[in-house]
């Protein structure tokens, strides 16, 4: 866990930073506008969408521990390309690339997770790797404040990139891709686990391929979830320094600071939750309110007005920790809803349509922000699509797992 852990953390570290080298300098020297901004950061996300799928068949014929280690090289290198180009569409580029060769990470490590953990664990398993996502923010929006203050832009994206290079060599060496071939484990061991873990396949209806999967009930209604939930959240990860350094005198250090408290609220909501939901075994109850309370949290932070900013930014707060908490059941829902042949290419699916919606998100809210000259009417945005995603993770999970496939 520790290393799927880091490993994820750095590949958030890579696709977040962008936020803080905007708001630090980059678009203005640059020459960037905010539409630009937004479609050079939602580029990411087109690229995380086309690989994903395809990693994951690569992964399930080859190794997904190779495909990780490739992808930790790869990215390390576009990620500090960020910082030594100086023409846009070079930018642009790079961007896409990077989520290129970041794509197979998120299901390829959900697809590790359900190899090594049991149902009763499954759900804190996947909240302990999607914190890599909120703590990277947390400890990145204090490191890059600094960095910009201190080295600029460019360096703090050649800093920040370096790691994962680095530990790219460490994943190789300690990971496995199976209990089955982890010489640390006994063989009875071994088979125990492995016994578990068919045993609770044993319910779910058989699934023939990839291509059925995809027709599946659930699977439609929740791509079209995971997508308006991803417009939540990345339009809210990408713009919110931006957001905070719009308010009156307050600094990019200061920026910083702000931008982290969010993601200490959201590391609580996700630990408390995923207990709660392996405690309990009910993953939907611990899903669709969170996203309603996100939604009602970013219309109300609209409600309040550019005028005061401390309560908009209070909910905004609130409305990070809603989005965040229930990532842990949401994966552990697939994997139990999901046949083992499918489980895999089917959340990669998903998570690469989600991809489409953070696209969508990010460049719409950057479109909003610059037609509105504000940041409200990009509230108003992503509160009706985490609304109605509240609503499709009602409609997608039966309690009956037969009811799921139809």
């Amino acid at each position: 866990m520790p290393v799927v852990f880091i490993t994820y953390s750095l590949a958030y570290l890579d696709r977040a930073n962008i936020g803080f080298g905007s708001a630090g300098g980059m678009a203005a020297d640059l020459h960037i506008t905010n539409s630009q901004q937004s479609l050079i950061s939602a580029l990411f996300f087109l690229g995380y969408f086309f690989f994903q799928v395809p990693g994951m068949f690569i992964a399930g014929k080859y190794s997904l521990k190779k495909l990780i280690f490739w992808s930790l090289i790869l990215w390390g290198l576009f990620a500090m390309a960020t910082g030594l180009i100086n023409n846009v569409y070079l930018l642009a580029c790079v961007r896409f690339l990077l989520g290129v060769v970041e794509g197979a990470v998120l299901p390829g490590m959900v697809l590790l997770l359900s190899r090594w953990f049991t149902k009763a664990e499954r759900s804190r398993a996947n909240t302990f790797l999607i914190l890599g996502n909120p703590v990277t923010i947390l400890w990145m929006s204090v490191l890059s404040g600094y960095l910009v203050h201190t080295a600029g832009w460019r360096r703090m994206f050649v800093y920040e990139a370096a790691p994962a290079l680095i530990w790219a060599f460490f994943w190789y060496w300690l990971i496995d891709d199976s209990p089955g071939k982890a010489s640390w484990l006994a063989a009875g061991e071994k088979l125990s686990l492995e016994a578990v873990l068919q045993n609770e396949q044993q319910n779910i209806p058989p699934v023939k391929n990839f291509f059925a999967a995809c027709r599946l009930r659930i699977v439609v209604l929740l791509c079209l979830q995971y997508a308006l939930w991803g417009i939540g959240v990345n339009g809210f990860v990408i713009w919110l320094p931006s957001i905070i350094k719009a308010a009156p005198r307050v600094s990019i250090v200061q920026t910083g600071w702000l931008a982290a408290i969010p993601y200490i609220l959201a590391v609580a909501g996700m630990i408390i939750l995923s207990w709660l939901s392996d405690k309990t075994q009910k993953r939907k109850l611990f899903v669709w309110p969170a996203l309603l309370a996100g939604a009602l949290a970013f219309y109300g932070s609209y409600v309040s007005g550019v005028n005061n900013f401390w309560l908009s930014f209070i909910l905004l707060c609130v409305a990070g920790m809603a989005m965040y908490a229930p990532y842990g059941p949401f994966f552990a829902m697939i994997t139990e809803s999901l046949p083992s042949n499918v489980v895999s290419p089917a959340i990669a699916l998903i998570n690469s349509v989600g991809s489409l919606g953070a696209f969508t998100g990010i460049y719409v809210a950057g479109y909003l922000n610059d037609a509105t000259h504000g940041f409200t009417a990009s509230y108003v945005f992503m509160a009706v699509s985490l609304l109605v995603a509240a609503i499709l993770t009602i409609a997608a999970v039966k309690k009956n797992p037969q009811a799921n496939l139809t």
